[in-house]
């Protein structure tokens, strides 16, 4: 058994095989939405931006207090093949999944499609509203 001469720094085509391995990121293949949540006394409100989006082509999910938002766009352009100097208009399915921070009535969720924002406002399930206990004094 021959000995091989350990180096901390890789050879340059080791280095390009180690990435050659990787699955190869295309800007069209899929994409994730960022989400802003925030939470009112009595709702949890998320948003999220999908400019150009059908919003029939967008599915919306509430299990176990976990927001499901999934859906797909497609490339317009007939032409498939483009000499592209930048491409960073994303394209393809998208998923994305989020925990609430309160438990809601899920069945209750109204989601409004406004100026490219999607919108959706789930009610808090009342047990998780504050409540506020009186303390009685007694003397």
């Amino acid at each position: 058994m021959s000995l091989i001469k350990w180096s901390p720094f890789w050879e340059m085509d080791e280095f390009d095989r180690f990435f050659d391995n990787f699955p190869s990121f295309t800007p069209t293949s899929s994409f994730v939405p960022s989400i802003d949540v925030y939470q009112t006394k009595d709702d949890v409100i998320v948003e999220t931006p999908l400019a150009g989006i059908d919003p029939e082509k967008v599915n919306i999910n509430i299990e176990n207090d976990v927001l499901i938002i999934e859906g797909k766009t497609e490339k317009k352009s007939e032409l498939e093949e483009k000499n592209y100097y930048r491409q960073e208009v994303r394209y393809g399915a998208f998923h994305r999944a989020v925990a609430l921070p309160a438990t809601v009535r899920g069945e209750a969720a109204k989601a409004i499609y406004e100026k490219g924002i999607l919108k959706i406002t789930i009610p808090k399930e009342e047990r998780a509203k504050p409540k506020k206990v009186n303390i009685e004094i007694k003397e």
